[in-house]
């Protein structure tokens, strides 16, 4: 949740960058998530919408979320949350298998299927 110090010497739009910046590394906004809409976020934090736009402007310069048009702005990934995202993934995909009785590498040759014909390989 962001929040406005009104008191603060630090402009709310960079009270607002540096709050989704730090929730992003804390792993509390993850990869893909999406965020309020501007004018959503600036009635609930009683700011202007001209502010969080300027914060939303911001962070995307910086690579941390993503804006697709009219669906509204993502959280990007960093290095280390899509490694602890892939891991995750790959734990839960390797006790399934194990689950069906295949083993490691029939797993490995299935994930590389998934993948698709690699470049420089027929």
């Amino acid at each position: 949740m962001l929040s406005i110090d009104p008191g603060s010497a630090t402009p709310p739009f960079e009270q607002i960058r540096a709050q989704v910046t730090a929730q992003r590394a804390s792993g509390e906004l993850t990869a893909g998530q999406r965020l309020p809409p501007v004018r959503h976020l600036a009635s609930q934090l009683g700011v202007a919408p001209n502010t969080v736009a300027r914060a939303y402007r911001e962070l995307e310069a910086a690579g941390v979320i993503e804006t697709r048009g009219r669906h509204g702005s993502f959280v990007l990934g960093t290095g280390a949350s899509a490694e602890k995202e892939a891991r995750a993934a790959a734990e839960a995909c390797a006790a399934r298998l194990r689950a069906l009785g295949l083993t490691a590498s029939d797993a490995i040759r299935f994930v590389e299927d998934a993948f698709g014909p690699r470049l420089g390989t027929s």
